[in-house]
């Protein structure tokens, strides 16, 4: 497999692990919360979780194509744990701005008159 192809991979397994917390209501995808729904900490926890599990899964991809892990400083890390952050986007607007909008207007009492 090529670099290209692998990265790629790896972008898109990104992408698609970021919004993840955002989709399910269940807490670490296990336990459904007391009140129903989760709140922002136990996303912001999966997102960290996630974001290893990633990065571990791209270091196994790293070594076994190319034979060994290239060291990196605390400088990469930070870089992409804020590019996964920017992944979350996308989910982020769909579960706080757009889903939790329709909520609240299927909850308001209709005024009649």
């Amino acid at each position: 497999m090529s670099v290209t192809v692998t990265a790629w991979i790896v972008v898109g397994i990104c992408v698609i692990a970021a919004n993840l917390p955002f989709l399910f209501e269940r807490v670490l995808f296990v336990w459904l919360h007391p009140s129903g729904r989760k709140g922002s900490g136990w996303q912001f926890l999966e997102l960290l979780v996630l974001y290893f599990v990633v990065g571990g899964f791209a270091l196994l991809l790293e070594k076994g194509a190319y034979g060994g892990i290239y060291p990196q400083s605390w400088q990469f890390y930070v870089a992409t744990l804020c590019l996964f952050f920017v992944f979350a986007f996308p989910g982020f607007i769909y579960c706080h701005l757009w889903r939790g909008n329709r909520r609240h207007a299927v909850e308001a009492p209709h005024r009649q008159g």
